[in-house]
């Protein structure tokens, strides 16, 4: 078996799922090789208020989009900014993507393979103003006081009380 060498990947610009998004609205892509804290420390402050838009008031929304092995990237980025941020209402949507490589050889006259693949995608907007709770995909803001983690106590009701100290 010959070695093949990607020269180019192209993935479609397939708009985003989520109906009635604003056109000045923060669009984070995030990729596989995309650095957790780089996007975080940029959607945060514009979050925040820190990075003020175009009227001088902080966002109100942001989507972060990812595909391929950039989903899970993008839902850890997602999850940690309604964390760091609060009280944020959520719509997710997944959907597919078409990426087309184009492969070639190292040896003279071998053709180009041209591939096309369908990727899984997420596209996820968190707002800090009330969604439709009708929509499918909605999860509303998580309460101060609810942990997705569970209780803080790491013994269970049947514990033995010797090994409690």
């Amino acid at each position: 078996m010959e070695m093949q060498y990607r020269v180019s990947r192209t993935e479609d610009s397939s708009p985003c799922p989520i109906p009635g998004l604003a056109a000045d609205i923060l669009h984070m892509r995030v990729k596989e090789g995309s650095k957790i804290r780089n996007l975080l420390r940029f959607a945060t402050a514009r979050m925040q208020g820190e990075g003020k838009d175009g009227n001088g008031t902080s966002l109100r929304q942001v989507v972060f989009t990812g595909s391929g092995r950039g989903v899970t990237k993008t839902i850890t980025c997602v999850e940690i900014l309604k964390r760091k941020v609060g009280g944020l209402h959520q719509v997710s949507k997944l959907h597919y993507r078409t990426v087309n490589e184009v492969w070639e050889s190292p040896q003279q006259g071998s053709p180009d393979i041209t591939m096309q693949r369908t990727v899984p995608a997420i596209c996820i907007l968190l707002s800090k103003d009330p969604l439709d709770p009708q929509e499918p995909g909605y999860q509303p803001p998580q309460t101060p006081t609810e942990d997705p983690r569970g209780p803080t106590s790491t013994r269970g009701p049947d514990w033995p009380d010797y090994l409690v100290q």
